[in-house]
């Protein structure tokens, strides 16, 4: 079940110029304050990612649905957003900004992190320093490739989600990554998926669903 929400298609200003963005928020007046708010980061845009990809859509009605406002944004140089894409480094610094927007427009509520493929390396990378970033997840993490020791250094919660055949990323390698992290931490393999979820993506929901409201969500006593 996806949540009624607001969709506001707008620009955010970004160290490389303005960046395309897109806000759900809850259309129900809120008695409180949301319990998170979400920023989604999409995949390699020179390989064809952008926010409308269809596993990064999937993780925001996911966390639409759960009644969380959520932001996904384009990295500088991806559809109509400004500037030429930079290795990842520049586009750690479109992220700060899309947190900064975020922390204007919710003030004092954390913030979770999400992101595919290469966005899960630029948004684990940041949310993991962050102060104002509580929850960490990581889709399609590409270990083959890229490094995730950095971290080691988090003890924030950590959800990933893994395609068992996942091209790019080597469910054996995300296991040993997510058993040598500290804090809380959980690995789903989505068996048979492949790096894009293809044909999976209602698992996926599944896992970023259950682990919200079995881990994040649960009752305090």
């Amino acid at each position: 079940m996806t949540a009624s929400h607001n969709s506001r298609n707008f620009f955010l200003e970004g160290p490389a110029g303005r960046l395309e963005a897109i806000l759900w928020t809850p259309s129900a007046p809120a008695r409180h304050r949301p319990r998170l708010a979400a920023v989604v980061c999409h995949p390699h845009p020179l390989f064809g990612g952008t926010m409308h990809n269809k596993v990064v859509y999937q993780a925001a009605k996911s966390l639409d649905s759960l009644g969380l406002p959520v932001l996904r944004f384009n990295f500088r140089g991806a559809g109509l957003s400004a500037g030429k894409h930079d290795r990842g480094v520049g586009e750690q610094d479109d992220l700060r900004a899309a947190l900064d927007f975020v922390a204007k427009q919710f003030p004092a509520v954390p913030v979770l992190l999400a992101g595919f493929s290469f966005g899960s390396w630029v948004g684990l990378r940041v949310g993991s320093e962050d102060g104002r970033v509580s929850h960490l997840v990581g889709l399609g993490v590409p270990v083959n490739s890229s490094d995730f020791s950095f971290l080691r250094s988090s003890t924030k919660p950590k959800l990933f989600v893994q395609g068992s055949a996942d091209q790019f990323g080597a469910v054996e390698k995300v296991t040993r990554l997510a058993a040598s992290l500290p804090g809380e931490n959980r690995l789903v393999v989505v068996q048979g998926a492949d790096h894009f979820f293809s044909g999976k993506l209602d698992q996926l929901d599944a896992a970023i669903t259950t682990w919200l409201e079995t881990s994040v969500f649960r009752p305090r006593h």
